[in-house]
């Protein structure tokens, strides 16, 4: 098997990848630490942002979205309803049905939370760039879009 060797551009560019990925890494993880809306499971904090971004919505719903067995989904659920993240009531269209909500404490926690984390950040690119520095940072901002949309 022939490997070829990565032109200068090639391996500019698997560099920089590298680079982001370690760096983004690092940042969600300090930013996670500056206010924490609870220890969840990375399948809890899927489910809790799905229901916050998509709505309400049924177990076997989660399940399909989330690409896992209902059974699986259930589970996850329950701890979820157990902590009082999470309210089920019953779907006025079908009965056998429970449609899943985020309740307004968990709603109330991951407001106080975002807030928290926000105000971290102004703080620190105050405190870490200047006002031309903040610009650039602007423009990274929109080439990361761009990367993350394409």
């Amino acid at each position: 098997m022939d490997i070829k060797p990565l032109s200068p551009e090639q391996a500019r560019v698997s560099e920089l990848a590298a680079e982001l990925r370690i760096l983004i890494s690092s940042f969600t993880r300090k930013l996670r630490a500056q206010a924490s809306a609870g220890d969840f499971t990375p399948s809890q904090r899927s489910v809790l942002l799905r229901l916050e971004r998509d709505g309400s919505t049924t177990v076997t719903a989660l399940a399909r979205a989330e690409g896992v067995r209902p059974q699986s989904m259930g589970a996850t659920v329950s701890g979820l309803e157990a902590a009082g993240h999470i309210k089920g009531t019953p779907d006025p269209a079908d009965g056998r049905q429970t449609i899943l909500s985020l309740t307004p404490r968990f709603l109330t926690m991951i407001q106080a939370s975002r807030a928290a984390r926000e105000d971290w950040l102004v703080r620190e690119i105050y405190a870490c760039y200047n006002t031309k520095e903040q610009e650039s940072l602007a423009k990274a901002i929109e080439l990361l879009k761009r990367l993350v949309n394409h």
